[in-house]
């Protein structure tokens, strides 16, 4: 096996960093936690991606989870071409809105009222601002590690690009915002309950990946989830369920449906704009009833519902629900890799751990079951870094990051499955030979 060759991709990289800060527009696509320049894309259709040289790749990053029906669905590329030909962006109101609405409230019934933004930063920063003109209260108390967004009130032990070039508190953060985020440890109630206390009565909200997607997959353990919504309740603080990652992947309502757990809020991105720029929040009526124009909790957008966006979104949509095995197809695929992993490692005798919730994945270089913060950067970044450069040369590509999930489409085959598995193998092998 030799190495690819990307000549002109790193000749892309050299005049993006001209013009680009990092030559890139999104900090871990530089990859270099990796060890590599970047692949610039050309072009992607299905389970594949090819870059500027012509090559070809399995891909499970999927633009970082938007596309679960695979790259290029015939359907979606359609109906956004149809979108545009009556125009890209209007100013104004459009029924493919409502109809976005409508769907998200029909598959999400905690959500009675939905407002459209344009990232899932916009969602979760609006979301949170809402619950604090709502609570009257100023703190929010999120999780080690767990990332929503490049917000000033989210970058404090955050994760994803964050917690990979391991500079988690960004400078330009004022002190005063800052100070108003409480960080508690996933998976671990009793650190969420002493916030509480500590900060009796001045706790507007909790922010959570319900499934953590930002620093690899993490599940919520049994009774993680619900121990929240109660001590919510109990403290009269709203509890909000950051779904952009895993909103219609990891069940038709999200993981709100799989844990069976309803947040007062939720933030929405990703699927729901079909790999088009999009984002959303919402929740119950009576809190959502203070967003202007209706209350007093000012939030606005100019390209807020675009039409390409929604019609995206919508036809992805309306593919799932068409199809009643939809998830169960995908979790049979997600499934079929994870086994394949797993009788690699067990062959080998590797010190490596899995973490899967349907479709959302993420090897571990580590011995220790990670279930949070702590567990999660036990795992050893030169030995990923290794994985990745030799997964890459074998036609695979992965999230260029330790800390991210990566992520199954209904349009990988088994075929590619076990091409994956394979390279797997060989990738390993290498590294502990």
């Amino acid at each position: 096996m030799s190495p690819l060759t990307t000549r002109n991709s790193d000749s892309l990289f050299e005049k993006a960093k001209a013009v680009i800060p990092g030559g890139v527009n999104s900090p871990v696509r530089a990859y270099k936690s990796v060890g590599r320049n970047p692949l610039f894309i050309k072009k992607a259709a299905g389970s594949r991606i090819w870059d500027a040289d012509g090559n070809s790749y399995i891909d499970y990053v999927g633009s970082w989870g938007p596309m679960i029906l695979g790259h290029a669905h015939p359907r979606v590329i359609e109906a956004v071409q149809r979108a545009a030909a009556d125009g890209t962006s209007y100013g104004a109101p459009t029924e493919l809105e409502i109809r976005m609405a409508e769907t998200i409230s029909t598959l999400m019934p905690s959500i009675q009222m939905v407002r459209m933004v344009n990232s899932g930063t916009e969602a979760t920063m609006s979301a949170v601002r809402l619950a604090r003109a709502f609570t009257g209260k100023e703190k929010i108390i999120k999780f080690e590690g767990c990332y929503h967004g490049h917000a000033d009130s989210f970058l404090i032990k955050a994760g994803s690009g964050a917690l990979t070039f391991g500079v988690p508190d960004s400078p330009g953060v004022p002190a005063d915002v800052a100070s108003g985020t409480l960080t508690a440890t996933f998976n671990n109630l009793s650190s969420v309950q002493a916030l509480l206390t500590e900060h009796q009565g001045s706790v507007a909200a909790v922010i959570v990946e319900p499934v953590v997607g930002n620093m690899g997959c993490i599940p919520p353990e049994p009774g993680f989830l619900h121990g929240l919504r109660s001590l919510c309740t109990k403290e009269n603080v709203l509890l909000i369920f950051d779904e952009v990652m895993t909103g219609f992947r990891v069940a038709p309502g999200g993981a709100q449906e799989l844990y069976r757990v309803s947040p007062d809020l939720t933030t929405l991105g990703k699927v729901i704009g079909g790999g088009l720029p999009v984002g959303a929040y919402g929740g119950r009526r009576d809190i959502m009833e203070m967003v202007a124009p209706q209350g007093p909790m000012y939030q606005a957008g100019t390209l807020s519902g675009n039409p390409l966006a929604m019609a995206a979104g919508l036809e992805t949509l309306s593919v799932i629900r068409e199809d009643p095995d939809f998830y169960t197809r995908l979790e049979a695929k997600a499934a079929r890799l994870s086994g394949g992993l797993q009788k690699v490692i067990d062959t080998l005798w590797l010190p490596l751990k899995q973490n899967r919730v349907g479709s959302m994945f993420t090897l571990f270089f580590t011995k220790q079951p990670v279930k949070d913060y702590g567990t999660a950067v036990t795992a050893d970044r030169e030995k990923f870094g290794v994985f990745f450069r030799g997964m890459l040369d074998r036609g695979i590509t992965l999230a260029p990051s330790q800390f991210e999930a990566g992520f199954m489409s209904i349009a990988h085959s088994d075929e590619d499955i076990d091409r994956t598995i394979e390279a797997a193998r060989g990738a390993l092998e290498k590294i502990y030979r």
